[in-house]
């Protein structure tokens, strides 16, 4: 007779932690139960949410000035440095607090978020003995990185963060600025799980979060996401370059093909954007090369040969080699067009 209850509570245990692994919504984590008695020791006893959390936010460029600007208007405290000051104007003046320096702008904070340029610009904002974020850092408190960087150096960020009594998360992003602008983001998510699902409400603001492993995973999960993406944009630029040379209406072969097989994000993203020669960056060629550069050291280490990955590097690097690093992504197309010495017609 209690056959039928108790497979029923067993199913509902297991959608729910189910979903608490996967962070796949809206989730709400409860704070772990403490006697009254009990007092308050730090950050880490306390259940992180927009209105309660006190959040720091390190570079406020293309991505991050609309990311940190989600997290202002769920309700957050937030301090924010960036070496520009101008660059972070548009959050000051939401109400947003200005930090002198990464470390003071930890001493302010329960949460750092810290999204900037390159691995060496991670390791100096997180680790400076002097003035870096875990220098800042009241014990309890978290680190997020959500920089596309070194796997290794993710790990030796946790390392140090432990060392100190913090907690940091590698927590790299895709889905470009207009992602970061909708707020839809996928954010890979890499360290303590715990820590990971405690973030939540915050990550919320932002995208979706998705668990990928210990430190350095989140990383490591962005790595295969530019791969994916490198191979996806030559394919795509190479068959607009083809369909011009074949004398077909590009603009209608795009609109064609993008509900077919060959459809794609990128596609979505970019096709438009390349057939009207709009080059304007939603993410930059030189931090794509950056990002392409660890993906090619990380298969080096693992000896693992990605030839589609080598070759989009080189004519991305092309690219810089012309100065175009300053452009978007799908600025791929000039790479090819000056192989062919050709050029795709501005769409009318």
């Amino acid at each position: 007779m209690l056959v039928s209850p108790l497979r029923a509570l067993l199913r509902r245990s297991s959608q729910r932690l189910h979903s608490a692994v996967a962070l796949p919504g809206p989730l709400r984590f409860a704070p772990m139960s403490s006697s009254s008695s009990s007092p308050s020791t730090g950050p880490s006893d306390q259940p992180i949410s927009p209105a309660h959390t006190r959040v720091g936010w390190i570079g406020t460029g293309v991505m991050g000035r609309s990311m940190a600007g989600h997290l202002l208007s769920a309700g957050c405290s937030l301090t924010v440095f960036n070496r520009t000051l101008s660059k972070a104007q548009p959050l000051l003046d939401r109400g947003a607090a200005a930090a002198s320096s990464p470390r003071a702008a930890a001493a302010a904070s329960d949460v750092v978020f810290l999204i900037v340029g390159y691995p060496s610009d991670v390791r100096r904002v997180a680790l400076d003995p002097s003035d870096g974020v875990l220098a800042g850092l009241a014990p309890g408190s978290v680190l997020v990185d959500m920089t596309t960087s070194d796997p290794a150096l993710a790990a030796e960020i946790a390392a140090a963060a432990a060392a100190a009594g913090c907690a940091a998360v590698d927590a790299p992003v895709s889905g470009g600025d207009r992602g970061a602008r909708e707020g839809k983001l996928s954010i890979f998510a890499g360290g303590d799980e715990a820590v990971v699902r405690r973030l939540a409400p915050l990550f919320q603001c932002m995208g979706r979060v998705y668990y990928m492993g210990g430190p350095g995973s989140g990383q490591r999960a962005k790595l295969g996401n530019q791969i994916a993406i490198a191979s996806t944009m030559v394919g795509l630029v190479e068959g607009l370059t083809y369909a011009h040379k074949a004398g077909l209406d590009v603009a209608k072969w795009l609109e064609a093909i993008s509900t077919g097989a060959a459809g794609s994000k990128s596609l979505d993203l970019n096709g438009k954007k390349i057939l009207e020669r709009d080059m304007e960056a939603g993410f930059y060629v030189h931090h794509f090369v950056k990002d392409l550069g660890i993906c090619l050291k990380e298969c080096q280490s693992m000896g693992l040969a990605l030839p589609g990955l080598a070759l989009a590097q080189q004519l991305y690097l092309s690219l810089i080699a012309h100065g175009d690093g300053g452009l978007g992504t799908q600025a791929l197309i000039l790479a090819i067009e000056r192989l062919n010495n050709t050029c795709l017609k501005k769409a009318s």
